[in-house]
């Protein structure tokens, strides 16, 4: 084994991840993390088709271009979107797991070979490589950043001009990659600082060998405040479509709360040890080689400058810890445990006691109620193994164990012996190998959210239906009502070429992507855009809440949302009245009225609330003035009316009112326990016309 070279164990590290992470990636079914994914897929699929990077057929708003250039082959080259998606994370998964080479190209700076193949290894083993899985930034941002730190550990070495250059164009690539990236300039600055502390450089030698880092990093500094000052341009036009994160106020006092939190969830990811390994580390710098000062100086100035800037940004936008965010600083804490083993494993009687209580104490910090929630299939990855132990054991109780967990792993750090310090690291990758289960297989984990996300958008039909139901070169316009999931248009939109603009009639939704709202005139039904112009789209994909004039296409089942060749100009066939907005409850009377209307029959499809009716209800239909249908059900029922249809007198409408009896108010049935005062009838779940055969 040992005559093998060093560079075939890590392309053999390479190949084996990315064949793994390839394999395990085709269990997800659909996207999950919105609108995020979205996003770049959209402006992917714009820089194939256009040229150009396009979001929902607008201009980019300034997302990073880096990540969607790089998959944009998978859209240009292939004709469905599902081979597209299937194509992305594979290649997410090739790109992401080159980052053990810059991690074995860093490690070998300060370990042997072997333990440097091992954190090449264990590069590619953190948690987050399930991120391959996901069309995000993530996957291209990884490799880059260690490629970025290799090279930042190389200018404090030998700050040459060339060197330099590269540094600043690496992180401007970043930049270009991930805003996020923005955090690295501040480090260019502290690392030297850093540097200089732990090798006992003065201050006139600080500034003389790194005035050609420090002078073009201030000075790039000072130019954006001289733009913001003198220019009128503020902190968010730098940020392009996270323009919103510059302009933000934060409040000190919750940045700091959120700072802690992820400090101490930082702690639980790495494992607690190699985390106590890096204090140890630090508090013995002077004695240190300068390659080992040089590398714990990058890895605590790009920690100093990630942790405040993710933290600030989560205590306003967000609200939970953006693990997702700071998790490429966990191959630099591994290192830095490599580089403990390979001298000797030294603890010193004070300093690794004290390294070792200040990583289990962050860990019992993290507020494991409070973060485990959904947020954290997306986000925080480590605390899903503990949201599944929690589901078996408790909130209390998996907080306890989350503490022993890290009370163990400290004892193991103080007392193993030095000979079997290697066993640190492995214990941490097995671990980290450990929580891939729950991760990605488990209750919460990655394939059930994309199933999940999958079911909530398209149901009994095939992801890519639209495509397949309109000729090539035409496209759909969905119209979103507000009465589905909001995945109804991202799951369709993201599998399908031919959906075009997005119309919305109450609320767009979430996510700020291009939208219009329209607005339907409710004496003739021609739908209007914000100019007055009538929408003249060929096709329209609408819920059953909204049914144009036109010939139906296809149809998904499931969630009722179907495809129509429609009579332009687009005009809605039906209007409801009497049900409450975005709603399916009604009040006591309900109409509806059927434009171009010769006859035929109408289905309603009717259910109520067992916690709010005890008795029976009874809905009956009337056509101009006569009764012509009732049904009785129970509340815990789902029942069909049918009414046959009839035009009004001298008009090409039919026009039906329901009533509906008893009704109940919430607030009365249940005093205290809601506040809900509206009088409700029944749920009018969906209206079906037949026409006349």
């Amino acid at each position: 084994m040992r005559r093998v070279p060093p560079w075939a164990w890590l392309a053999g590290i390479v190949v084996a991840s990315a064949a793994f992470r390839a394999l395990v990636a085709r269990g997800l079914v659909a996207p999950f993390i919105f609108v995020d994914e979205l996003i770049w897929s959209e402006i992917a699929r714009g820089l194939a088709d256009e040229g150009r990077p396009l979001l929902r057929g607008e201009p980019d708003p300034g997302y990073s271009i880096v990540y969607p250039l790089l998959v944009s082959p998978a859209y240009a080259l292939l004709d469905t979107l599902p081979s597209s998606y299937a194509a992305v994370k594979t290649l997410n998964a090739a790109l992401m797991s080159l980052a053990a080479i810059p991690a074995y190209l860093l490690a070998r700076r300060v370990v042997s070979e072997g333990l440097a193949l091992l954190a090449a290894l264990l590069a590619v083993a953190i948690p987050s490589l399930v991120y391959t899985g996901t069309v995000m930034t993530e996957n291209a941002f990884y490799p880059l950043f260690l490629v970025f730190a290799l090279v930042f550990a190389l200018v404090l070495e030998r700050p040459t001009g060339p060197r330099i250059a590269l540094l600043f164009a690496l992180a401007g690539l970043a930049y270009a990659t991930r805003v996020q990236a923005a955090a690295l300039l501040p480090a260019l600055v502290l690392a030297p600082v850093v540097l200089a502390l732990l090798a006992g450089i003065g201050a006139r030698e600080l500034l003389s060998r790194f005035r050609w880092l420090l002078g073009p990093a201030l000075g790039l500094g000072a130019l954006a405040l001289i733009a913001r000052l003198v220019a009128g341009r503020s902190s968010g036009d730098l940020l392009g479509a996270y323009g919103p994160v510059g302009e933000a106020t934060y409040d000190l006092g919750e940045v700091l709360r959120y700072l802690l939190w992820h400090a101490a969830e930082t702690s639980l990811y790495v494992l607690v040890v190699p985390l106590a390994a890096t204090i140890v580390l630090v508090g013995r710098a002077r004695s240190l080689d300068e390659r080992l000062q040089t590398f714990l100086a990058v890895t605590l100035a790009l920690t100093a400058c990630l942790l405040p800037a993710v933290a600030a940004f989560a205590s306003v936008f967000s609200q939970r810890i953006q693990e997702r965010n700071l998790f490429y600083l966990a191959p630099f804490f591994s290192i830095a445990l490599l580089a403990w083993v390979d001298r000797g494993a030294p603890r010193p009687r004070v300093l690794a006691p004290v390294a070792a209580a200040i990583s289990v104490a962050l860990v019992a910090l993290v507020p494991f109620e409070r973060f485990i929630t959904t947020s954290a299939i997306t986000d925080t990855l480590m605390l899903l193994p503990f949201w599944s132990l929690q589901d078996r054991i408790g909130a209390t109780a998996t907080e306890l164990a989350a503490l022993g967990l890290a009370l163990v792993l400290a004892a193991v750090f103080l007392v193993s012996p030095r000979r079997f310090a290697i066993v640190l690291p492995l214990l941490v990758l097995g671990l980290w190998a450990a929580a891939l289960k729950p991760i990605w297989w488990g209750k919460h984990g990655f394939e059930r959210a994309s199933r999940g996300a999958l079911f909530q958008g398209i149901r009994e039909v095939e992801r890519d239906w639209i495509d397949r139901a309109l000729p090539r070169g035409t496209q759909a316009a969905f119209l979103w009502t507000g009465l589905t999931d909001r995945l109804t248009v991202n799951q369709n939109e993201f599998f399908n070429r031919a959906v075009g603009p997005v119309y919305y009639l109450v609320e767009p939704t979430p996510g700020g992507l291009p939208e219009t709202r329209v607005v339907v005139d409710r004496a003739t039904g021609l739908v209007r855009l914000p100019d007055g112009a009538p929408v003249r789209d060929a096709y329209l994909l609408s819920d059953d809440s909204f049914e144009p004039i036109g010939t139906r296409v296809a149809r998904d089942r499931g969630w009722g949302v179907t495809l129509w060749r429609v009579d332009r100009p687009l005009v809605a066939a039906s209007r409801v009245d009497g049900l409450y907005p975005k709603d399916t409850w009604s009040g006591e009377t309900v109409s509806y009225t059927r434009r171009r209307c010769e006859g035929g029959r109408l289905r309603v499809s009717l259910s109520s609330d067992a916690n709010l009716f005890l008795e029976p209800q009874t809905v009956s239909a009337r056509v101009n003035g006569e009764r012509v249908s009732r049904v009785t059900f129970e509340p815990d029922e789902r029942v069909t009316l049918t009414v046959p249809l009839a035009p009004l007198p001298g008009r090409d409408e039919c026009r039906v009112v329901f009533r509906v009896s008893p009704t109940a108010v919430p607030a009365e049935v249940s005093p205290g326990l809601s506040a809900d005062d509206r009088v409700l009838g029944a749920h009018f779940d969906r209206f079906v016309y037949l026409p006349p055969r």
